[in-house]
């Protein structure tokens, strides 16, 4: 992924927070035909360290799991917060003109070998520990266990599991660090008093850096 330094983010633990949060990323392998690409939630595990795993599943007629060679290497992508940047917000317009629209987002890439699973057990696990990560926060949440196990064994074998050992752990954080602080103090209110709830994700992470 192309990250001018003034953008990369390279902090292990800061990554792997993102893609908690984000939770739900592009899974891209080699195909028969070109690359393959399926939109998929996914569990990050720190362990084994140093950048750790990413667990998922996909339904078992998807073709993607089929065609890979053992050892085959994949591509997790997570794209954050992102919006458009009107030049109009940068206090340099009025100054000179001399500026143009732009984009600020978060991207994080994951590189791994990658490994395909049908067990029965190893799944429920999976899906018991995926499911009880997005049910925490609820005041009753939701367990598989509160599903009959015949029903849940039954979607079980509707799936596949896989574990991407991840080897390589990249991000890029562009937030308008190019721009002077006038500029980034205008696009942060501009971000504020125009944009929705992307927008102001946008000027939280501004914010925050």
């Amino acid at each position: 992924m192309y990250s001018p330094p003034q953008f990369r983010e390279e902090r292990i633990p800061v990554l792997q927070q993102a893609i908690r949060e984000l939770a739900f990323g592009t899974l891209v392998t080699p195909g028969e035909f070109g690359f393959e690409a399926s939109h998929l939630p996914m569990l990050m595990d720190p362990e084994p360290a140093p950048r750790g795993v990413l667990l998922g599943h996909m339904a078992r007629a998807n073709p993607q799991w089929k065609t890979l060679p053992a050892c085959a290497r994949a591509l997790a992508m997570f794209v954050g917060p992102n919006s458009f940047i009107t030049p109009s917000w940068y206090a340099t317009k009025a100054e000179t003109g001399k500026v143009v629209p732009t984009w600020n987002y978060i991207a994080i890439h994951a590189h791994g070998e990658i490994e395909f699973f049908d067990d029965p057990g190893r799944l429920r696990e999976h899906v018991s520990r995926l499911t009880d990560a997005h049910e925490a926060s609820r005041a009753i949440p939701w367990a598989v266990t509160d599903a009959p196990a015949d029903y849940i064994d039954k979607l079980l074998g509707g799936i596949v599991g896989f574990k991407l050992t991840i080897a390589r752990l990249e991000g890029t954080w562009t937030m308008s660090q190019n721009r002077d602080e006038p500029d980034r103090a205008g696009v942060h209110a501009g971000l504020i008093q125009e944009g929705g709830a992307a927008q102001k994700a946008v000027a939280k992470i501004m914010a925050g850096q």
